[in-house]
């Protein structure tokens, strides 16, 4: 089946029904390019797409604005026609000018043809930058009054940066498949450094800043050989300034150096008080942004890192009425639909994520009825039901379900009887090649974890028995162990799975948490969870004692699904990902004990939709 919004009824007006509503009417103008000088002496690139005369008639002097900023280059030059010159754009470009908004892109500083450098991932600096960017925009004759801005991933962050920088005419952003906390959703997901991350992503971002087309090639969605690096601006036609821009972002960053620098949230780096993992992340400005800027965050349950958790925390933080949340069962941006019971042969979504935006920004930026406010504010993803779900609040209302671990099985009851199961770390196993993590390496994944079953066969693992009935989650699954370590440190890798009825085993969600970090604590006001909340501080970590059990909590990540009667879940266990996580600790791979019945075994919490389910017997 497909992901698409009609499936299920959980909108009045699903979001195609309204794009029915909201045809295009104005053509697409030429874009104009300038520098834009920041208080620093930094000029950044920019372009303007302005609505022009379509069916529409004759174009309003002034319309609303939609922003968006990114260090993937605004536009490229190409060297022969043909070619899409704004592939990371286009998509913005091509549905929301033709409907009456004025687009304006930026390169961010240090990228595409903005002079300066990068000193950190997603700048304090750069939150800066939009502020001037903001204005200048609200003094453009073209515009109307009204800013908004969206864009998957950094763009999706970087425009929540810009609602949180007080400008009055910022009234709405909808981040897409974006992070609120570059430590825990990004970098360190439960506090594990995340080797995808660090080196792939530097190796991508140096072949854009440094114009390194040899490099870029290796990159599908950057691969066309008729690109020829970043566009000019309009008064650079011979590219001089692009180049000396170019010479300037060599010496930036490099996050895999940085990373281990940032080793703790909120830990300044040693040579500047005020550049931290908290000052790099959407969520540290989120008080500014609550009740003033309308919200719409939108993730998938395959979504690169812990995404997902981004989206769900700054929903809960904001709680305010013009927020929302969506999500669905695509991976990071929504290039394809993840679900093993999506149509036959159609990889990509069918779900247009634009045309729920586009009722958003109708709504709060061109001051039009929409009916939006009738709608939940939450919408969901229910994968192999493969309906879309509604909700007025998030995590939906579920009953907190138990099993116990012992002997291999997952138990409804817990057996009296305690005893342990072993997990010994072999520092090889991982999760294969074909996961949440690969997306973040920009590599086109299209079918999600077909590797799994192999990879998952190295693993300690707890069954249950057949279900009698459906049996449908939602919400966060909770795993609490009691375990000793055999050494200071160890990291647990957590997988749920479905085993159907025909024995094949599907992959549903996974968890992890390095040890030294499980300590909870309460959720601070500017960062809400529904999972248990960490600081990851170093004032917080603490080792862990040879033989000594302790109970620890590991949160998974978010999921909505409903298994068959007849199918078993699967948790699957092990102390590493090799393929995506550092050791954990190096050259030392630690032995687990688990201890599994009497008062203090190991149990994993479900939560299971009430009233559709019955809980497994």
């Amino acid at each position: 089946m497909s992901d698409l919004d009609l499936n299920g009824g959980a909108w009045k007006l699903a979001p195609s029904q309204y794009a029915e509503k909201r045809p295009p009417q104005w053509k697409v103008g030429a874009p104009r390019s300038r520098y834009l000088t920041m208080q620093d002496g930094c000029r950044l690139a920019l372009d303007v797409y302005l609505p022009e005369g379509g069916e529409g008639g004759a174009a309003p002097a002034a319309w609303p604005v939609i922003a968006v900023m990114t260090p993937y280059y605004r536009r490229f030059k190409v060297s022969a026609p043909g070619a899409e010159a704004a592939p990371n754009i286009a998509t913005y470009r091509d549905f929301f000018v033709p409907r009456g908004y004025v687009l304006v892109v930026l390169d961010v500083r240090g990228s595409g043809s903005s002079f300066g450098r990068r000193d950190a991932f997603r700048s304090p600096r750069e939150r800066g930058d939009y502020l001037e960017f903001a204005n200048w925009i609200a003094e453009q004759p073209w515009c109307n009054g009204s800013i908004g801005a969206t864009g998957i991933s950094y763009l999706g962050a970087a425009s929540c940066f810009l609602g949180s920088t007080g400008h009055e005419a910022v009234k709405a952003i909808a981040p897409l498949f974006a992070v609120s906390d570059t430590y825990s959703d990004h970098v360190f997901p439960g506090g594990v450094m995340c080797k995808t991350v660090t080196s792939n992503y530097d190796d991508l971002i140096r072949a854009l800043d440094w114009d390194l087309r040899d490099e870029l090639k290796a990159y599908a969605y950057f691969a066309d050989p008729r690109y020829a690096g970043p566009a000019p601006v309009d008064d650079d036609a011979d590219g001089v300034l692009v180049r000396q821009a170019i010479e300037e972002h060599k010496d930036s960053f490099m996050l895999r150096d940085m990373a281990p620098e940032m080793a703790y949230r909120e830990e300044p780096v040693l040579y500047d008080a005020s550049l931290h993992s908290g000052a790099c992340s959407p969520y540290w400005y989120l008080n500014e942004v609550a009740g003033k800027v309308a919200v719409y965050s939108t993730s998938g349950w395959y979504d690169g890192s812990a995404f997902v958790q981004g989206a769900i925390s700054r929903f809960m933080t904001l709680k305010g009425p013009k927020d929302r949340l969506l999500l669905g069962p695509w991976d990071h941006g929504a290039r394809t639909n993840g679900s093993p019971w999506r149509t036959a042969g159609q990889s990509a979504s069918e779900f247009s994520i634009l045309s729920e935006v586009l009722r958003f920004f109708d709504q709060h930026l061109a001051g039009m009825d929409t009916g939006l406010e009738a709608e939940e504010p939450v919408h969901y993803f229910c994968t192999h039901a493969e309906e879309w779900r509604s909700s007025a609040t998030w995590p939906p209302a579920a009953q907190a379900t138990d099993l116990y671990l012992k002997g291999g099985k997952l138990l409804p009851e817990r057996p009296g009887q305690a005893g342990v199961d072993l997990l010994q770390t072999k520092f090889t196993v991982s999760s294969g090649r074909h996961t949440r993590y690969e997306r973040l390496a920009a590599q086109a994944i299209v079918d999600y974890y077909k590797d799994w079953p192999e990879h998952e066969a190295q693993m300690l693992s707890f069954v249950s028995d057949p279900l009698p009935s459906d049996l449908e989650l939602a919400g966060h699954v909770l795993l609490e162990l009691a375990l000793s370590c055999s050494e200071g440190d160890g990291a647990i890798f957590a997988y749920l799975s479905e085993l159907d009825a025909d024995g094949r085993l599907i992959y549903i969600n996974e968890g992890c948490l390095r040890l030294a970090h499980r300590a909870t604590s309460k959720a601070p006001d500017n960062y809400r969870t529904a999972w248990p909340f960490r600081d990851y501080s170093r004032r917080n970590a603490r080792p862990m004692t040879a033989g000594l059990t302790e109970v620890v909590q590991v949160a998974m990540l978010p999921i909505s699904w409903k298994l068959s009667a007849g199918s078993r879940l699967k948790l699957s266990l092990s102390g590493s990902d090799a393929e995506h996580f550092m050791q954990v600790p190096h050259g030392r791979p630690p032995l687990f004990t688990l201890q599994t019945g009497g008062s203090q075994g190991c149990r994993l919490q479900l939560p299971v939709v009430a009233g559709k389910t019955k809980a497994p017997q």
